[in-house]
């Protein structure tokens, strides 16, 4: 049995303790992220956190196991998507885990030392065996929460970064240019096709100038997602004019058998502006 009241009450009477303790032995110089902010309203973020931490743990030897793990969750997600921690390397943020964890060894020695003679090196075995595992169970939780909001925020920042580069661009109250520059892979061809649509719909465009003398290649999957943009464009009463249009794109279209019987083409964006009697400047 690793709960004991009197263990969990030395603990818990020592939490603030411990985060002063940390706090001051934290290389702020190495560290890097939040442990190296000058910010007071962050270093006061950073000792509530850990004082929230160590008051958590203290209960591993209070509560039934899963009861604590599943209060603890709140602390762990919460740090996890915290964005300070998010701008702090991994790395460090694990090194101070087990700093803590040595920090829970030895105030379980000095609950010993207090308490001689009381418990059996079977017991004092099992609360050590108890910290270190508990305290690697928090790790590896942690960890996959900080990697897995890591890569939802990478993955927004890359739809917003896809986004902005299919910009739909107002020429007069009715017509629009979308320039498209560099490669068009299928998940930026998706965002240009919902973005498109939904830009178009917004501004009220009834002529759409599709100019991709910037792009130099388009593989066969996103050649058919750019013609499925131009019918559902025509659906919403938008008329499509391409301009620019490379041979080897050309190629890749009829080679799909893509139909231009319904696409105004031309061969620049300029020729293109003028056949919509559209005076640049």
């Amino acid at each position: 049995m690793h709960r004991n009241h009197d263990l969990y009450q030395f603990f818990f009477e020592k939490t603030w303790d411990l985060t002063e303790e940390w706090y001051k032995k934290v290389n702020k110089e190495e560290s890097g992220g939040i442990y190296t902010s000058e910010d007071p309203s962050v270093i006061e973020k950073v000792k509530k956190q850990n004082y929230e931490f160590h008051k958590q743990f203290s209960e591993v030897f209070h509560k039934e196991e899963e009861a604590f793990f599943n209060d603890l969750e709140v602390w762990i997600v919460k740090v996890a998507q915290d964005d300070e921690h998010l701008r702090t390397p991994l790395e460090m943020i694990l090194k101070e885990f087990f700093n803590t964890q040595e920090q829970y060894l030895n105030l379980l020695e000095q609950f010993l030392e207090t308490n001689q003679g009381q418990y059996d090196d079977k017991q004092i075995a099992l609360w050590r065996r108890m910290i270190i595992r508990t305290i690697g169970e928090v790790v590896t939780w942690f960890t996959e929460e900080y990697n897995n909001h890591s890569q939802k925020r990478l993955q927004a920042q890359q739809a917003l970064i896809l986004e902005l580069s299919s910009p739909v661009i107002s020429l007069t109250e009715d017509i629009a240019l979308l320039p498209l520059v560099g490669d068009i892979d299928t998940a930026r061809a998706k965002i240009m096709l919902e973005n498109t649509l939904q830009q178009c719909n917004k501004l009220g465009v009834n002529q759409l100038f599709l100019d991709l003398s910037g792009v130099v290649m388009i593989d066969t999957m996103v050649a058919h997602q750019l013609f499925q943009l131009i019918e559902a464009l025509s659906l919403i009463g938008v008329k499509t004019t391409i301009s620019g249009l490379r041979p080897e794109i050309a190629q890749t279209a009829v080679q799909l058998g893509l139909s231009f019987d319904h696409v105004s083409i031309k061969s620049t964006l300029s020729s293109a502006i003028k056949s919509a009697n559209i005076i640049a400047g």
